[in-house]
Order: structure tokens, then C-alpha cells, then sequence
């Protein structure tokens, strides 16, 4: 039985791992579920296994490479569990971690309604932050560049469906990110207001993003002059980030959309 759920439109399948644990390519499995034609079709797929404080889980994008968290994923991982615990009020439900590997991200259940979830989650402090300038062909962009978990690059300035095309595109593959990243346009419109496109590592657009939200807030906040709690628009909706002495803390729903079988073979 697979679990398909997704959080502003950036879209996961959620398997357990019991039922995948004799599949010897599973990235071959991610994109078969992934494929938007011929499979479940989704940004990526979760292999999870419950544990008694929430669940512990793997991720794997489209295209079948491994990445260490999405804030996305950990909510509707979130948003599965929480059903799966019963009928408690928000507020009554004990906290759901959930383990990756890029550690415990820890969410509080605000509110609930006909299979939508909206949860507090605790994401970390953000690490590594700098600003740089790379090169795209002859072009020379001014990036921030920092981990939340996963790599991220975010370009401030102008938002365009060209520049993701042209720049954030190849930004996502460039030599100076050995490993690939996410990236983000992010313009500052208000002090608690940032819109943002994103080119997502393993995948390209995708109409949201939890761990690029954030990174596009840190952005925002250190070098382009936003406040510490903001609104954060992406084409799939707003999620809200708070930068606290504690971290980084972000706010959004995540919905359940359908149980279902996978009935072509696991082995590719």
C-alpha cells in the first residue's frame, strides 16, 4: 500500500519500508512511482518506517537521487502519521519526529480538517551561510549559499519564469555544488513578504518548497533587509518561516490525497 500527499503541490508517494525490502534498485523504483505518465507521478518518493515517536524516513527525488530531507516531505510524512494516530484535537496530540538524515525535524500539529494538516515544524539553524558570485556562461550571478539540511542557492532580485529557466537551472548543476542543489529566486516585496520560484534538485520546478522557503527567508533576512518572521509565496501558496535563537521554524499544511496499490512489480 502506497500513500500519495503533497504540501502546496510539491508532491510525495509514501511507501513503508517493509514493503520495499527486498527491491534492489530503488531508485529505479522512486522513478517509476514518480513518472507523471506511466506511474503515481510525484516530486519524490519516502520509504519510512514508523517508530513510537513518529517515523524515521528516506527520501528519494524523481529521478531517483537520494536527498537528505524536504520540509515538504516531512509533513506529509507528518500528515500520514498524525491520521494514522486517531481522532485527537490539535493541541491534545504529542509533538511527531521525524527522523532523516539530516536529523530529527520535530512538528506540532496546529490544526486539521478533512485530511489536511497544518503543522509548526522545527527545521534546524541554517549553516554555512554565504554570499558568492558564480559564473552562468558569461553571466556573473550574485547567489547566497548555505545548507538547511540540504544545499541551497538563492539568487535575490527579480523572480521570472526565464531566469528559472536560464539561471536557476544551470545554477542547480554547477561545478561549485560538487553534489547538485536547490535553488531559489527570492524578491524581498514587503519586510514579511518574500515570492520565490524554485528549481529543485532531482526534479526542476516545482510549485513549492519547505526547505527552500527557508533558505529563501535566511536569504532575505541577512542580506536583503526582510524581517525575522515572513510570508514566503511560492506558486503553490504561502508557508510562513520564523529565524529564532532556536533555528528555523516552518509553518504550513500538508494533505492526504489517496491510499493506494502499486501493482506493477517492484524489481525494475
Amino acid at each position: 500500500m502506497i500513500v500519495k500527499a503533497h504540501a502546496f503541490g510539491n508532491d510525495f508517494v509514501l511507501v513503508e519500508s517493509k514493503a520495499v525490502q527486498g527491491t534492489r534498485d530503488l531508485p529505479a523504483l522512486a522513478q517509476a512511482i514518480c513518472a507523471r505518465h506511466r506511474g503515481i507521478g510525484a516530486d519524490g518518493l519516502i520509504v519510512y518506517s514508523t517508530t513510537p515517536s513518529g517515523a524515521s524516513m528516506r527520501l528519494l527525488n524523481a529521478d531517483g537521487s537520494r536527498s537528505e530531507v524536504s520540509g515538504n516531505g516531512v509533513r506529509c510524512l507528518g500528515a500520514w502519521i498524525a491520521s494514522q494516530r486517531g481522532a485527537a484535537m490539535p493541541g491534545q496530540q504529542a509533538p511527531i519526529e521525524i527522523q532523516t538524515d539530516a536529523g530529527v525535524k520535530r512538528l506540532e500539529l496546529l490544526a486539521c480538517q478533512e485530511g489536511r494538516y497544518t503543522f509548526r515544524a522545527a527545521m534546524g539553524v541554517p549553516e554555512q551561510v554565504e554570499k558568492t558570485t558564480l559564473q552562468v556562461g558569461t553571466v556573473p550571478i550574485d547567489v547566497v549559499t548555505m545548507r538547511v539540511g540540504n544545499p541551497q542557492c538563492v539568487v535575490l532580485g527579480e523572480v521570472t519564469d526565464d531566469r528559472l529557466r536560464n539561471v536557476a537551472s544551470q545554477l542547480a548543476v554547477h561545478p561549485h555544488f560538487p553534489e547538485g542543489t536547490n535553488v531559489e529566486l527570492a524578491s524581498v516585496e514587503a519586510p514579511d513578504r518574500v515570492r520565490i520560484l524554485i528549481w529543485e534538485r532531482g526534479v526542476g520546478p516545482t510549485e513549492a518548497s519547505g526547505t527552500g522557503a527557508c533558505a529563501a527567508a535566511v536569504a532575505a533576512i541577512q542580506f536583503g533587509g526582510a524581517a525575522r518572521d515572513l510570508e514566503i509565496v511560492s506558486p503553490g501558496g504561502s508557508q510562513r518561516v520564523e529565524w529564532t535563537d532556536e533555528g528555523l521554524f516552518l509553518t504550513g499544511w500538508a494533505e492526504l490525497i489517496a491510499e493506494a496499490a502499486w501493482l506493477a512489480p517492484f524489481e525494475s
